[in-house]
């Protein structure tokens, strides 16, 4: 394999032109770039950089075997990649000067292209993120269910739904998005494009969160899922993961998916127990260099 197999573009309509099908061939596993990309070509280039995204696809044979996009921030994303693959763009990329801050792929394919990376820059890779992605199977509600009802967010929930996204992002370190939560910048977290669902007691007292994205190659990724953690226990995440997920099968969606961190037992358990079925582990790495000039 040689590196000039990597196609590169800085056009995202024409990379999705060219890899869109096969992006949209495994819906479930492909989720993250699937909505990231969708994000990028609907606003456009990042307002904060002057450097644009970089697209890349893998092609053989005419056809399309795997993608890589890096953002001007500098986050590197991968489908699937054997260790040749991950080898082969790591030379790639050095060779072109595109030094990535990190690395999120599956987790075979981030520790092949880590571990790539750091051979060819020298570059120390650090984990930071491990997360488990689960597929809706058949959607089974939790019982008993516990009293109350489902309501869709509207705009005079937005300061609730941004409290109970900052908590979110403390409780799972999430710090770009607290960041940007805190200064203010709500459009520039990960949260701000999606939909939310509260549960609700009978009284009308908000008790549990769920997001969703918007349908992208007919699948729907449910996030963020948060409870206080007063609350936490009373089967409410349950329930209102049940709902959102019924709300994209009924909408349409072929692919229902969710992550969860592999570490907390007690969301994974639930999760499978409504009919989730454990797809593979992601991770990410962060790379630390030593010459200044390379990060």
């Amino acid at each position: 394999m040689r590196p000039d197999d990597w196609q590169l573009t800085e056009d995202v309509d024409d990379f999705l032109a060219r890899a869109g099908d096969f992006l949209r061939s495994r819906p479930a596993l492909h989720n993250t770039p699937l909505t990231d990309i969708e994000k990028m070509r609907t606003r456009g280039a990042d307002a904060h950089s002057a450097e644009a995204t970089v697209f890349g696809r893998l092609e053989s044979g005419g056809e399309v075997h795997a993608i890589f996009y890096r953002t001007p921030r500098g986050r590197l994303g991968l489908t699937p990649l054997s260790a040749e693959q991950a080898g082969t763009l790591a030379a790639h990329l050095a060779g072109l000067g595109r030094f990535p801050s990190d690395v999120i792929a599956d987790h075979d394919t981030a520790t092949a292209f880590a571990e790539t990376w750091q051979r060819h820059t020298g570059a120390t890779p650090v984990p930071f993120w491990r997360t488990r992605l689960y597929r809706l199977g058949t959607l089974t509600p939790p019982q008993p269910r516990p009293a109350g009802r489902s309501r869709v967010a509207g705009e005079k929930d937005h300061e609730q739904v941004v409290r109970w996204c900052r908590e979110f992002c403390v409780d799972v370190g999430e710090k770009v998005s607290m960041d940007a939560i805190d200064a203010g910048s709500w459009a520039d977290t990960r949260f701000a494009d999606k939909d939310f669902t509260f549960w609700e007691t009978p009284d009308g007292t908000p008790v549990s969160m769920a997001g969703a994205t918007s349908m992208v190659g007919g699948m729907v990724r449910v996030d963020p899922v948060s409870t206080p953690a007063p609350l936490r226990g009373r089967g409410y995440a349950g329930a209102v993961t049940v709902e959102v997920s019924r709300a994209a099968l009924t909408s349409g969606a072929t692919d229902v998916v969710l992550f969860a961190d592999p570490a907390n037992p007690t969301s994974n358990a639930l999760y499978q127990r409504i009919g989730y079925v454990h797809v593979t582990d992601f991770t990410g790495y962060r790379f630390s260099y030593d010459a200044p000039e390379a990060g």
